[in-house]
């Protein structure tokens, strides 16, 4: 009752004017509609961001499929006597790698925000996708 009455006092008009403005609102027929509106946008609103977490993710499982697809292809097996060398490096490039992606998460633009929204046409099936070298 205090809000209806300052509110009545600010905009200078009678606490019976008021109520009765805000039950004929939540009464009419329109009101559900503006109810239903409201809810659609947010909806909506959701629906795009759950499109963009979507793409981010497809972006995401993509590249680590790529990579990973090139590495193995690219990459000849070690002989027995350089696979523990091999592993101490590969355990300091990890390190290097994580620093890295650190830094970028924390400053750097995301991958995400590199790639078009529209990305071109596919390439035909034939092609294998890889950077040549």
């Amino acid at each position: 009752m205090n809000a209806l009455a300052d509110y009545a006092a600010r905009r200078d008009v009678s606490l019976s004017l008021i109520a009765e403005a805000a039950i004929a609102s939540l009464l009419s027929p329109d009101a559900d509609e503006r109810k239903e509106a409201a809810i659609a946008r947010r909806l909506d609103q959701i629906d795009r961001r759950v499109q963009r977490v979507e793409r981010d993710v497809g972006i995401a499982i993509e590249t680590l499929a790529l990579f990973v697809r090139f590495w193995l292809t690219s990459t000849p097996a070690l002989p027995e006597s350089a696979q523990a060398e091999a592993r101490a490096k590969g355990l300091q490039r990890y390190d290097g790698f994580v620093e890295a992606l650190g830094r970028r998460l924390s400053k750097g633009p995301k991958l995400r925000q590199e790639i078009a929204e529209d990305v071109p046409a596919a390439l035909p099936a034939d092609s294998d996708d890889l950077p040549a070298g």
